[in-house]
């Protein structure tokens, strides 16, 4: 794996600015709240042709008796445990305060590399406020403003110099990205952890637990994968603040890079309009996807029961036909194996490539099948279609005239193509152009 940079501190010394402006883009959500950044958060950071994976966590609050504080104390724990070097991240306008000097014995503890990070020195100038944080006992200090991007180059020097050398590989690089999306607790995070084997998110009963979209890296039987974790999407009259509507982009964004999605469902509840808007912002971004229906533990079954759980599921997210359906129980890890393997079937279909030949066998079939529409007197005639793209399949199909290429038709070739080769799971992207024929 790549060296860890954990960025750790008190709340609102600058740490998810910091992050931001190391990894090139608003990632880690930023406001002047207490408490914003609650769980880790991994992006790759690159400078002079070396990477390293950069870690934001929520603000410490040592010794705080509050539930979702002592939380991100544990989240901070673990993150100064995975680190290959620690930033310790500290306000030059606030001078050295008490929590600041807990912080640095708990740094201090655990015996990592620790580079001292004095932010908002809005001056070239050393202001003589500095050299009091030397009382915190290490031995390498930089100097910056995050939000001005002074001192950030010296700062990344001074990383390169403290970090040993990558260890990426090329299964790390070739993983499959997956995103967990789905509305407030319905298990996405609990399912993170479930497979992980550790409390790598922040799991409790308060709604709206996870705000930013979480990376975590993991491998099962040789493949490499990253798992997405994404704040739930809640309807727009529930978003009722800032961080609520960055939480939402932020998820959509996460849909945007991965691979495939996971779209969960709560199985006492069933699918919901919303439900459906969530899922539908996957299927319009071409993802592969399946439909993870949770908490299958806690349903009274009879004998329809999964039956009329499909039924209504197929009804609300009609566009997702082609999206397989598993149940599942996370607290219990019913059915689990399975969903991994179902992962690892949907992948092969998202790259499956169908040769010229035989694919244009399958068309003139279903073109004897079921002759183009007409128009006036004028027919459709379909030249050939290519396959042009993977991830996910891209269908050309080059006609004669492109206006008489009706809708209805162009379903009946995409049935007809996951009749013949197995797409499940997959959406299919067909187009269709002009091309005149030859004399």
């Amino acid at each position: 794996m790549r060296p860890i940079v954990s960025i750790v501190g008190r709340p609102n010394v600058g740490k998810s600015t910091l992050f931001n402006k190391l990894v090139g883009s608003r990632v880690s959500i930023t406001e002047d709240t207490p408490g914003v950044t609650r769980d880790r958060l991994y992006r790759e950071a690159e400078w002079l042709g070396r990477t390293f994976l950069l870690m934001d966590t929520g603000g410490l609050e040592v010794n705080s008796d509050d539930l979702m504080q002592s939380e991100i104390e544990q989240q901070v724990d673990f993150a100064l445990r995975e680190a290959s070097l620690v930033l310790f991240l500290v306000d030059v306008k606030d001078g050295v305060t008490p929590m600041d000097r807990m912080i640095a014995t708990k740094i201090r503890k655990t015996g990592k590399s620790c580079l001292l990070v004095v932010n908002k020195v809005d001056s070239h100038a050393t202001p003589p406020e500095v050299y009091e944080f030397y009382e915190l006992g290490f031995d390498s200090l930089s100097i910056i403003s995050a939000e001005q991007q002074y001192g950030l180059g010296d700062l990344l020097d001074e990383i390169l110099d403290l970090l040993p050398e990558n260890e990426t590989t090329a299964e790390e690089e070739d993983a499959l990205k997956i995103a967990l999306i789905g509305k407030p607790n319905v298990g996405k995070s609990s399912l993170v952890n479930r497979l992980l084997g550790e409390e790598r998110m922040i799991v409790t009963n308060i709604p709206g637990t996870t705000r930013d979209a979480i990376d975590s890296y993991y491998e099962r039987d040789g493949r490499h994968y990253v798992l997405i974790d994404t704040a739930g999407l809640r309807r727009k009259s529930a978003v009722n603040s800032r961080i609520e509507a960055y939480s939402a982009l932020r998820t959509l964004s996460s849909v945007d890079r991965a691979d495939l999605c996971l779209f969960l469902i709560d199985a006492e509840h069933g699918p919901t309009e919303q439900d459906a808007k969530i899922a539908g912002y996957a299927h319009d971004q071409h993802k592969a996807a399946i439909i993870v229906v949770n908490k299958w533990d806690l349903v009274v079954k009879d004998t329809m029961t999964q039956k009329r759980m499909e039924d209504e599921i197929r009804t609300i997210l009609s566009f997702n036909h082609y999206a397989p359906l598993i149940t599942v129980s996370v607290k219990t890890g019913q059915r689990l194996d399975r969903l991994f393997k179902l992962i690892q079937e949907v992948d092969e279909h998202y790259s499956f490539r169908i040769s010229t030949g035989l694919l244009n066998e399958v068309i003139r079939d279903a073109v004897v099948m079921a002759p183009p529409p007409t128009d006036k007197g004028k027919r459709l005639k379909i030249y050939y279609a290519s396959q042009v793209a993977t991830r996910p399949p891209k269908f050309i199909f080059y006609v004669n005239d492109a206006d008489l290429f009706h809708f209805s038709y162009l379903r009946y070739l995409e049935n007809t193509l996951r009749k013949n080769f197995d797409f499940t799971g997959v959406p299919l992207q067909l187009e269709v152009r002009e091309r005149k024929e030859k004399a």
